[in-house]
């Protein structure tokens, strides 16, 4: 982990970020709170959520929460959404992390495939994304980032189930750019290539060769070091006139698959 100087560039802000619990969401969790905001973080992973949750609030000092929430579930996903959203006292930034992969073969993929990927990659994003409409309404403003995956605008063998998944938030969320719009909430798509518990297990199924024609680096990036800073951004004020973009933070991977 980088250590990185605060500027305060997001004191007073109000966060969610879903998949908070390790990987790219904990750096993003982390990289919030430095800045000033406050954050609740989501995910199933209780134990290390909270454990996680409880040393950033202690390293930084801003008020860090955790919340144990299945994104599969709707009724828990507004639940915790609107739960979280009056214990900040609002709700200005929503950034949805948290995704799974599975690496099969498309002929192979099976009933309980689809429903984890769609679960977990689909139906979580429609779902907090809704609840955060819900919440940032009536504000009138509001920004929405979403996780997509170079794997949704492009193919890659042996993934074909989850870039599914990923082409419909990309999808989805240029069209709630143009639809929620007129009430303030912006919505972005951010495309991230970084090293994590996920992409660590990719390495295993014989990816690492695609990891290494990364043209900046010869590999994925650090979470804190490359993602963290343009998150930062995104949740600020230098972000207010962008909406319905994708954001590709990826060392220049989309160009070489």
């Amino acid at each position: 982990m980088s250590e990185q100087k605060s500027l305060g560039q997001l004191a007073g802000r109000r966060i969610v970020v879903t998949g908070g619990a390790q990987g790219m969401g904990e750096s993003i969790v982390r990289a919030f709170a430095r800045e000033g905001a406050s954050v609740v973080s989501m995910d199933l992973k209780e134990d290390r959520g909270r454990a996680v949750a409880d040393e950033i609030a202690a390293e930084t000092g801003s008020r860090i929460r955790f919340s144990a929430v299945d994104v599969s579930d709707r009724a828990a996903v507004f639940t915790a959404v609107a739960e979280s959203a009056d214990r900040l006292g609002g709700l200005d930034v929503l950034v949805n992390v948290a995704g799974v992969q599975r690496a099969r073969p498309a002929e192979e993929l099976t009933e309980a495939d689809f429903d984890f990927l769609l679960g977990v990659n689909l139906r979580g994003t429609l779902y907090t994304n809704q609840a955060a409409f819900t919440a940032m309404k009536p504000a009138g403003s509001g920004h929405i980032i979403n996780f997509g995956s170079d794997a949704g605008m492009t193919a890659i063998r042996g993934l074909a189930g989850y870039s599914a998944t990923k082409g419909a938030v990309h999808a989805w969320t240029r069209t709630i750019a143009l639809e929620f719009g007129p009430h303030g909430i912006r919505a972005n798509v951010v495309v991230p290539a970084m090293r994590t518990p996920m992409t660590d297990a990719g390495r295993q199924d014989g990816r690492a060769g695609v990891y290494s024609k990364v043209p900046l680096g010869g590999d994925l990036g650090d979470s804190d070091r490359d993602l963290a800073p343009v998150m930062v951004f995104l949740a600020g004020d230098g972000s207010r006139f962008i909406t319905g973009q994708t954001i590709s933070v990826n060392g220049g991977i989309g160009m070489v698959r």
